[in-house]
Formats: C-alpha cells, structure tokens, sequence
C-alpha cells in the first residue's frame, strides 16, 4: 500500500474513533414481520411464509419513534423498514403516512413479488423516499437462489416503476438493486451488469453470502479464489461504460475489511457501524444493530422492557469498544486497527472465532 493509502487510513481513523464516541443514531432498521412469501436458500433470518413470531403492531413501533424524537431531530434519522417481507404487512402505508408525519424519511427493502402499480403508487403517497430490491442474476441464477418461478418478472418490473419515478421526478425516490453473490452466480455477474444498465439502473449494491441461517445449510460462500475474482469484478465494474457509455454506481457492501481492495470496490473505508450510528428494532422487540447482528451477546434490550433512546445512550457498550474481539486469528493481525474484528455480524458471539475474515480470503 503506498504512503498516501496510508496516511488516508490514518486520517479515517481518527474520524472513525470520533464517530464512535459520539455515536449518533442516524438509521433505524424496523423488522416489521419474520414473515415472507419466499423460500431463499440464503436467507439469514431463515424466514417462512408463517412465523411463530407475530408481527409487531405498528403502534408499539410508533412509540419507539415518539420516544427518539424527544433527542433527535427526526430528519437526521432514516427508517428502513425490512423483514422478512414487509409488502406482507397491509398497514405498511398507515406506518408510513405515521413515520412521514412526524418528519422521519423511511424506505423499505423488498423482494418485489407482491408489488404492484397500485401498490407503488400509494406508497410513493404515503411518503416512501428510498426503496432497495434484491436481484440475484438472470432468470436462472434468481430463480435458483429464491426459489420461485415469478420472482424475477415481478423485481424487474418493479425495477421499471422505480426508474422510471426517478426519470420524471429525479429527487422524489432514492433506489438500488441489491445482488447476493454467490458460487453459482458468480459468472453470470458481467452479464447482470449489463442488463441493470440496460434498464436505467444507476445503484448497485453487492453483497457476498455469509454463512448464517439457511446459507451456512447450503453450499453458497465464495472461497478465496472466487472471492478475489469478485473483488476484481467489482473494481473493473467501477469504471465500466457499455457500448453507449452508460455505466452504473457499484459498491461493495460494509460487510468487512478487504485490504488492498479498500477504497477500491466501494466509496468508503470499512466501518462496521452496527450500534454506533446503526440500530434496530426486531419483531419480538428486541434492540440490537443492524438485522444481521442476531447474535445473544448483542442484543442490548428489548422495547416492551426499557426506552430504545435510554438502551441507545446507556448499553451498546460492546460495539462501541470492540477489544474484546481481539483473540484467535485476530489476537495478532498487523491489520487489527482498521478492521476492528470484522463486522459485528460475523460474530456469532464474543467468544467464538469470526465466521470468516475478508481480509484472510484476500491473502
């Protein structure tokens, strides 16, 4: 790594620790329902079309919002609401129209099988201002991954709806397009690429699969060779025109620290900011940050029991100082003061070994 990565690294540093003291909320992830119409093989939630936990009643997360806004202005703070599927809900526009009234910006992500043009459209109306959809490849890599024969018409259609808003209304509707890659969709990727940009896509949003819930059951996780050729993609994709010279926004996910690569595949250092600017309410109420944290160690609270502001400002006190995830592979890594140990969800406790180190499969 030249000097000047260096003394960047260094500079983030610095800013990252700042952040860290302060640790001002400003993104809220609602698990609005566990369930979903969708059998994906990588799901980490592993949701089901029933669930034993009931959705939260919106009034219950209403208060949670009354309560955050007594210390925060509510447009420093945006709400996604995720699920499961939270189209699922038939109260999503009332909690929206809720959210919107009380000057909070709120967004969803979504599979799209159960969009509609109407349903958009009184979406948009209850004041939706960001909207991510997941799409894993062409037909035959998407159906494979989510399992269902209409799932790649309906988010591509859906797709369309938002390209188009955002053509006639440029700063009405914030959207992406998430791809979860993985061993059978890795080359296909280019071909995916194309195609978004065909359609007036100008975000897209990569993630590798993690072994959690039903992906840690199937044989889905890149390994290192793959992994880098994904890191390779992505660069190349970055500066990337087609044969019009229309190109496409693409950044990696926050999920870990990559080393050569940082700054590289997406816009920002690696910052896991799970409980530090990130946090999340579950279904059963649970408080923790990001929905992909789950683990024991990291559920702060619950909401039916204590005040989210009061469990913002009092715990979170094991995201905030990582120290503890400093043994195993990590006890020893020159590389330990700009990862931090990896992102929080990667860590299914505070003793066990990380799942896997980005920065490792690099090597």
């Amino acid at each position: 790594m030249s000097a000047g990565f260096k003394l960047k690294q260094a500079f983030f540093r610095k800013y990252r620790d700042a952040a860290i003291k302060e640790h001002k909320l400003n993104y809220l992830f609602w698990e609005c329902t566990l369930r979903c119409n969708l059998n994906c093989r990588h799901c980490g939630s592993d949701c089901l079309k029933s669930s034993s936990v009931k959705d939260m009643p919106a009034s219950d997360f209403i208060s949670v919002l009354d309560d955050i806004k007594e210390n925060l202005k509510p447009e420093q703070l945006m709400i996604c609401i995720t699920g499961g599927e939270p189209l699922l809900r038939d109260d999503l526009e009332a909690v929206g129209k809720e959210i919107y009234r009380r000057g909070f910006g709120w967004g969803i992500v979504t599979n799209a099988l159960a969009m509609t043009p109407q349903r958009f459209s009184s979406l948009l109306s209850a004041g939706l201002g960001s909207i991510s959809f997941s799409i894993d490849g062409l037909y035959d890599e998407h159906t494979y991954l989510r399992r269902n024969k209409d799932s790649f018409k309906k988010v591509c259609e859906a797709i369309d709806m938002a390209v188009a808003v955002n053509n006639q209304y440029p700063s009405r509707l914030v959207y992406d397009v998430i791809t979860c890659v993985h061993k059978g969709n890795l080359d296909k990727l280019s071909e995916l690429r194309d195609f978004l940009i065909e359609k007036g896509v100008k975000n897209w949003r990569i993630f590798s699969i993690f072994p959690e819930g039903r992906a840690a059951e199937n044989d889905l996780a890149l390994d290192n060779s793959q992994y880098k050729k994904l890191m390779d993609f992505i660069k190349e994709s970055r500066s990337w025109k087609n044969h019009a010279g229309k190109s496409i926004s693409v950044n990696y996910a926050c999920e870990g620290y990559l080393g050569p690569y940082e700054l590289k595949v997406r816009d920002y250092f690696f910052f896991c900011r799970g409980g530090i600017n990130v946090g999340s309410v579950m279904c059963d109420g649970s408080i923790s940050a990001c929905l992909s944290v789950r683990g024991k160690d990291f559920i702060q609270g619950n909401i039916y029991n204590e005040k989210f502001s009061d469990v913002w400002k009092n715990k979170y006190l094991n995201m905030r100082d990582r120290s503890w995830a400093r043994h195993g592979k990590c006890e020893k890594c020159k590389e330990w003061k700009n990862c931090l140990g990896n992102g929080l969800h990667l860590h299914h406790d505070m003793q066990c070994e990380v799942a896997h180190c980005n920065f490792e499969l690099l090597q």
